[in-house]
């Protein structure tokens, strides 16, 4: 099974201000609906917590939530409190790509397992509280990027970038 991370991050790494986005880039949510539908994802308790309740749970996926809470319940979901106990059952299951979709401690957990990072880098340095990890440039190669200019939808431009483990 291939593990991936999804995220968007400014130029100083921020992916997150007061348990929500700071940007608003259509495009890049769309990108991220497409990778990962029809898949298993974890996402930490306060990611899933910061989900406009219309979208709780990610519809069209099978979400995998951490907590370290053990009595944590959320409805259609399924509680881990282990990464590797997430993991496995992604795998159980058949997954083919699994989703890490955040935030910021989840991900810093899970870039050891990390196949593949989907990052969109925001092209502007911005306020935050959660940040993505820094990887390591000789341990995951850039494969593909592509640029989306700044228009009246997406105040800020952006590059898709997908990076590789070696």
């Amino acid at each position: 099974m291939k593990i991936s991370m999804i995220a968007a991050m400014s130029t100083n790494r921020v992916i997150g201000i007061n348990n929500d986005l700071p940007w608003h880039l259509p495009d890049d949510f769309k990108f991220f609906q497409t990778k990962t539908k029809g898949h298993h994802v974890i996402m930490g308790r306060k990611n899933y917590e910061s989900l406009p309740i219309k979208y709780r749970p990610l519809p069209n996926r099978i979400n995998l939530i951490m907590t370290k809470n053990k009595d944590y319940k959320a409805e259609n979901t399924h509680i881990f409190h282990s990464l590797e106990n997430a993991i496995r059952h992604a795998d159980i299951q058949g997954e083919e790509e699994l989703f890490i979709i955040g935030g910021g401690e989840i991900y810093k957990l899970a870039l050891p397992y990390t196949d593949t990072i989907y990052l969109t880098e925001v092209n502007a340095s911005l306020n935050g509280h959660a940040y993505f990890p820094i990887f390591d440039k000789q341990t995951f190669k850039e494969t593909l990027r592509s640029h989306h200019t700044r228009d009246e939808r997406h105040q800020y431009s952006f590059d898709y970038v997908t990076y590789e483990r070696n």
